[in-house]
């Protein structure tokens, strides 16, 4: 950080290019604009920029009193998202007779572009404005340069049909870039992606983050790119096989498709009683911290790897298991304080597709999470090199070991022992059928054995048993109905 004497030289220096003061305290539009200038510095002095809030233009000082919330509001800059890449800064307070100084000093980015919602900010001498074609471009060839991350590197082999164009163009980009800026970009498809990292003008092909985020089929590419689901009896993965599930596709679809499944076929309901009249209802697991924690794990998987992620359900606890160690700055000693981005651009697109909406507190917010479920804390395994390991406890076991074997020998070999644990499940299964029906009229038997990881022939013997709930009509085209 600079130092008090030469924040004095600064405040009446001539490098304007460097230095932005303002004797606001509540422009945010304004600071952000300029952080986002000083992180492209565009004329490549590879010299730290300045905000100096409390200063007038001729360096003279406001008699400004910074106190922790206006220090805590602009040091939030950083990871609020607005700003992507995330800058590199640090805010410093500095107490003067004539009044206090707040300092935010940036450093020029590694990955240029930098964008301030959508919008390319730069500095033309003591001026601040957005970023021309030519001038971005020079900002993206610096950034190729650098090469510094796998989702930045061209997939060599890889053609612009092997990425979905027309989903970038109408979905994602407007959610990047500012709609005035795009209405008026006038250039080739390919410079266009180029400008937001999905393609490699050099090589004439998609990047790997295109590939991972848009592909329309990846795993050509990348064969480890898949989520593995698996749910094994018991408490350990000697127990039996009950269902197994593949998610695999660009993050675009995969991701919306994983939501769902987690929602619906991982969380569960039920009602516990608490009093002769009341009861209450208890989660097993709450799912935005089930969420966070995929998410996470698709943020920042090693997609160079041939291994999964690995996504496996027991009876009492899950496990959640990616390629890829801590990275950069992140060691065990300083972890979860300290983050850093194996795949920048991935997080920049995911975070613009509002699938993470912070970034570095999303295991804090997991821990409050499950906390206020009561759960266990979760516990994450940063020990080993080339994978990183989380583990999630139940509230209470899942219920489903009265399944163990007639739904994984299919329809055929019938659902013996489910009969053998007793009517509580029964009792259950019967409610959620029920639920489910009254949600989705048109839910197919097959559906409903999916999201519960039962057997059909299970929800069939289930629903037979339930006299006032009857399927009008044949084939797909028919429903459910439910007699009162």
């Amino acid at each position: 950080m600079i130092t008090k004497d030469e924040l004095q030289e600064l405040l009446q220096s001539t490098e304007t290019y460097r230095v932005e003061r303002t004797t606001s305290t509540g422009d945010m539009d304004k600071f952000q604009e300029a952080i986002c200038a000083f992180s492209n510095d565009l004329p490549n002095s590879r010299k730290n920029g300045y905000l100096i809030i409390g200063a007038y233009d001729n360096g003279t000082l406001s008699r400004l009193k910074v106190d922790d919330a206006l220090m805590k509001k602009i040091a939030a800059i950083r990871s609020d998202g607005n700003i992507l890449p995330l800058p590199v800064m640090s805010v410093e307070r500095f107490e003067f007779p004539d009044g206090d100084l707040l300092v935010a000093e940036v450093s020029p980015s590694l990955l240029p572009p930098v964008r301030y919602r959508g919008r390319t900010f730069v500095r033309v001498g003591p001026r601040r404005d957005i970023a021309t074609e030519a001038e971005e471009r020079i900002l993206w060839e610096r950034r190729t340069s650098y090469m510094a991350t796998f989702d930045a590197m061209p997939c060599l082999g890889a053609t612009i049909n092997d990425i979905d164009v027309n989903y970038i163009m109408q979905d994602y980009l407007p959610q990047v870039i500012d709609t005035e800026v795009l209405a008026n970009d006038k250039r080739d498809i390919k410079e266009q992606l180029a400008s937001i990292h999905l393609y490699d003008l050099t090589h004439d092909c998609p990047t790997n983050a295109a590939i991972i985020l848009f592909g329309t089929n990846p795993r050509h590419f990348l064969p480890g790119f898949y989520i593995q689901y698996v749910r094994f009896a018991g408490k350990a993965i000697g127990g039996q096989v009950l269902n197994e599930k593949r998610f695999q596709g660009p993050l675009y679809r995969l991701l919306p498709e994983l939501e769902l499944f987690v929602s619906n076929a991982i969380i569960t309901q039920r009602p516990v009683a608490i009093s002769l009249f009341r009861e209450k209802a208890v989660i097993n697991y709450p799912n935005n911290a089930l969420r966070e924690l995929l998410m996470n794990a698709c943020m920042h998987r090693d997609y160079q790897s041939n291994m999964p992620v690995r996504l496996y359900q027991f009876d009492d606890h899950i496990e959640i298991m990616n390629a890829g160690g801590l990275y950069g700055e992140a060691r065990p000693e300083n972890f979860p304080t300290v983050n850093d981005y194996r795949n920048p651009i991935i997080a920049e697109a995911m975070k613009e597709m509002k699938y993470v909406n912070m970034f570095n507190q999303g295991i804090r917010r997991v821990q409050e999470m499950l906390r206020e479920n009561n759960n266990k804390e979760a516990i994450f395994d940063v020990s080993k090199l080339t994978v990183f390991e989380v583990t999630v406890f139940s509230t209470v076991d899942d219920g489903t070991q009265g399944d163990t074997q007639g739904d994984t020998q299919g329809d055929t070999q019938g659902d013996t022992q489910d009969d053998t644990q007793g009517g509580t499940q029964e009792n259950d299964l019967d409610t959620w059928i029920e639920n489910q029906i009254k949600k989705n009229p048109k839910v197919t038997t097959e559906e409903l054995a999916s999201l519960s990881n039962k057997g059909v022939a299970t929800i069939k013997r289930h629903i037979a048993k339930l006299p006032h709930i009857k399927y009008v009509g044949s084939g797909y085209s028919g429903h459910w109905e439910i007699e009162k």
